[in-house]
């Protein structure tokens, strides 16, 4: 979980979170607005049209900058005494920088640069204003009080009101009994939220805000409460509480989590968070992050003392660091190194926690522990890269044989390489080499899984030609390997082997293009047609020697490759010609592609014997057709297709769509079918359904669309209108995903939840099932409340929400939220 800020400095750059904030310190935010100078922000459009054009100025002058600022002041009656004292009766205003003040009389002292204005007062800077019966100004200084005001900021489309506001000095201002929301304040009844503050105290220069009694209402009942809060006043870091955390899932009962943020340095900061859980007992989980000039990375650890459930310590660790050698010398000029991995104590932990792991690995039963090094080359035109490599496994396996995962991957200790590239007069070189020594990740190697050693060199040599409307490359390559065995290979009775493999190839293509008509638009047509001929000769493989390699994925970019397999120890052989053809329509305005329809298909001139399958007899392969269209309006449709002629059926097939006919409003679907390649009849291996959503479902009275707060805001209306919507009112989401397979008859994973928003609050609902194991499966039930205009509260969804659902849209964007911060007692 992560809770805290960055601001960019000199040593550590912006880095960009998705933490639940902490509520009641955005009230600091709020009452600083006018204070910042350095942030500008769009004043309202009524506080300047009278005098200029422009609905904003620039940021008010500084010390003696400001010194010789005029004063411009208009009102019905003006009188005074020469140099002494002006007074301005209706609709006085008076300008001077920045500050606006709108009154019905005021008395300005010249020798004191006092301002008193009295009746309908209003004051704007920096594009907040404050509206009250009294008040009294050192307007250079920006030193007086303000009685009984009542506040709207633009920055955030919230305010509120204080018994009185006390303004120290242009980086300092304490405000009394302040009250803050972004809901209305139109006296129709209780705001749905509120923060209320004894007192509050604010220092620009310390970066530092104390508020005293603070307490956090919503729906009238406190919910948070706290005596005696310090916090940072701008996009600084502080150390300190931050807001807890509840989870709630069927494997570790209710949580709660108290993190407490520690800013050690500008370089380094650590989040330690203390954990209780019903099921699982105490628990603390920290994360140590740093930036260095020369390295960075973070540590993290979960730590679970004793877990009550599985009646043993428990832990978790993970590490991401990265740097540079380039001060050790000349030698290491652009050398870079990497240590990735993470490791847990036992293998239920990805059950237990399915998502502990997930920063550093995709799989999260195979863990990674990786070491690079690596050192960019240049000599001539050459370009090159020098490196080493370690590449370790841990395995989690399940205690049902029909789960366990098998082969076990291989591991790289070390992986030592060089690989290069020379272009001249048009002919390009390519050369890569390395030796490894690889070993099974459970150390248990057999004649069907020999560990060793493996040295390879590729190398290959090309002449492409293009000019406008075609191009060809002819390309001769060879893969050489020796091998060196801990144990003989189950079909080849030896330990000791090598081979070199040489291969040539031609592609070609032609670009045609034309200018139509079509859905009354201008567009341009592609057509694009291309060959690709192989011919690799066959050298005998051994299907268990098989260090790095696997089958490639039947698809339109892999059978435009020269192998059918990944890696280095498998080759697939054969003379062979694949041709396809692409045709676009493409939007002449603005760019965008319409339609795209493809086809492609390989013919064999001769049996090949290294394949993914059984020695493939067949002259041609399955046809590949792929077809995509957004040209319906809201809508987008994709779809690809294998089909075996020999079966007369598809044998695999992926169809997709999805309507969006506006913001806050998708549904999709996509049907996936794969059939058993070595199964003659193709019986299905797979068939799924997957569904997601995001869809209005309800309305209430006084509900609000998404997005009117910010289209209200750049109109210039005030905080307090309608446009923020009502406590009682509010427009009802439902959000989801539903993987079903359809060959099982059963849901795999799904995600199902409801958001509310009520314009200055948002309410959120996600229940999420993961499936571990075939008739196992990790539940957990995330709330969160969002105070629009101050704070998130609760599980965070939004990234749940956002990597699972296509189109998923933030009812709030993240560049109209608040900053986060830290708190302390």
């Amino acid at each position: 979980m992560d809770n805290r800020f960055y601001k960019p400095t000199a040593a550590m750059p912006c880095r960009r979170h998705e933490p639940m904030r902490l509520a009641p310190i955005a009230l600091a935010a709020a009452f600083l607005a006018p204070l910042l100078a350095p942030c500008e922000v769009a004043a309202q459009a009524d506080d300047f049209a009278p005098l200029r054009l422009s609905r904003g100025l620039s940021p008010a002058p500084r010390g003696d900058a400001a010194k010789a600022l005029p004063i411009v002041l208009r009102a019905r009656e003006l009188r005074g005494q020469g140099g002494l004292e002006t007074v301005a009766e209706g609709d006085v205003e008076f300008r001077r920088g920045g500050a606006v003040i709108r009154a019905d009389l005021l008395q300005y002292n010249h020798a004191d640069d006092l301002a008193v204005a009295r009746g309908r007062v209003r004051i704007s800077r920096d594009g907040s204003v404050y509206r009250g019966p009294e008040l009294q100004l050192h307007v250079q200084r920006f030193e007086g009080f303000f009685l009984k005001p009542e506040f709207d900021f633009a920055r955030t489309a919230a305010g509120g009101s204080a018994d009185r506001i006390d303004f120290i000095d242009s980086s300092r201002l304490r405000a009394t009994n302040a009250l803050y929301t972004s809901c209305p304040r139109d006296g129709s009844g209780d705001p749905a939220w509120l923060l209320t503050t004894r007192s509050v105290r604010f220092d620009t220069e310390a970066n530092e805000g104390i508020a005293e009694g603070a307490v956090l209402r919503f729906m009238g009942v406190p919910i948070l409460a706290l005596p005696r809060l310090s916090f940072p006043i701008s996009d600084a870091r502080k150390s300190g509480w931050l807001p807890p955390s509840v989870n709630l899932d069927n494997r570790s009962g209710f949580e709660l989590a108290l993190p407490y943020y520690w800013n050690i340095a500008p370089q380094r900061d650590a989040t330690i968070t203390p954990k209780a859980s019903t099921r699982r007992g105490f628990g603390v989980e920290t994360e140590f992050r740093y930036l260095e000039p020369q390295f960075e990375g973070s540590l993290t650890l979960d730590l679970l003392p004793s877990d009550l459930v599985a009646r043993r310590s428990r832990h978790a660790l993970s590490l991401q660091h990265q740097g540079r050698l380039g001060s050790l010398g000349a030698a290491f000029d652009g050398a870079r190194y990497a240590l990735r991995g993470a490791r847990v104590s036992d293998d239920d932990w990805w059950k237990d926690f399915p998502r502990s792991t997930s920063p550093t690995t995709l799989t999260p039963r195979l863990l990674p522990l990786v070491a690079d090094l690596e050192r960019p080359l240049a000599w001539g035109g050459a370009q090159g890269l020098l490196y080493a490599r370690m590449q370790r496994w841990q395995v989690l396996q399940s205690s049902i044989a029909g789960e366990l995962i098998t082969p076990l991957p291989y591991e790289r200790s070390p992986q030592l390489g060089l690989r290069g590239k020379f272009a001249h007069a048009g002919i390009e070189v390519e050369l890569e080499t390395e030796v490894n020594r690889f070993t099974v990740a459970d150390g248990l190697a057999s004649a069907t899984r020999p560990s060793g050693w493996r040295a390879h060199m590729l190398a290959a040599l090309s002449r492409p030609w293009r000019q406008p409307g075609w191009w060809v490359t002819p390309r001769l390559s060879f893969n050489a390997a020796a091998y060196d065995l801990d144990q003989n290979v189950f079909d080849l009775q030896r330990r000791r082997l090598q081979r070199v493999i040489p291969s040539a190839s031609l592609d070609a293509g032609l670009e045609f293009e034309r200018q139509t008509q079509a859905f009354g638009r201008t567009l341009r047509q592609t057509l694009e047609p291309r060959l690709l001929y192989v011919s690799t000769a066959y050298r005998r493989q051994s299907e268990y020697l098989a260090f790095d390699s696997a089958a490639k994925d039947f698809s339109f970019s892999s059978i435009f490759s020269e192998n059918a397999f990944s890696g280095v120890d498998r080759v697939s052989d054969g003379s062979r010609l694949t041709a396809g053809v692409t045709s676009r329509l493409v939007d002449e305005t603005s760019g965008a592609e319409l339609l795209r329809l493809g086809l492609v298909q390989r013919y064999l001139f001769g049996d090949q014997r290294n394949t993914p399958l059984d020695a493939q007899t067949r002259r041609f392969s399955d046809l590949l057709l792929l077809g995509s269209t957004n040209v319906l309006p809201g809508w987008t449709l994709d779809a690809s297709l294998q089909y075996n002629a020999e079966v007369n059926r598809p044998v695999r097939s992926i169809l997709s769509a999805r309507y969006s006919p506006g913001p806050y409003r998708t549904v999709g679907g996509t049907y996936r079918l794969a059939r058993d390649a070595s199964d003659p009849l193709g019986g299905i291996q797979s068939e799924q359904l997957e569904l997601g959503w995001q869809w209005p479902v309800g309305r209430i009275v006084g509900a609000i669309e998404p997005g009117a707060r910010e289209s209200g805001r750049s109109a210039g209306t005030s905080a307090s209108t309608s446009a923020r919507g009502s406590a009682c009112g509010g427009q009802l989401y439902g959000v989801g995903r539903i993987n079903y397979s359809l060959r099982d008859s059963r849901i795999t994973d799904s995600i199902l939840g409801l958001e509310f928003d009520a314009g200055c609050w948002i309410g959120r609902v996600v229940a999420e099932r993961l499936s571990t194991g075939r008739s196992e499966a990790t539940t957990r039930l995330l709330l969160q409340l969002e105070l629009v205009g101050l704070s998130r509260l609760g599980s965070n969804p939004l990234r749940v929400l956002k990597d699972n659902i296509p189109g998923y849209r933030l009812l709030r964007d993240d560049s109209d939220e608040p900053k986060r911060t830290s708190i302390y007692d």
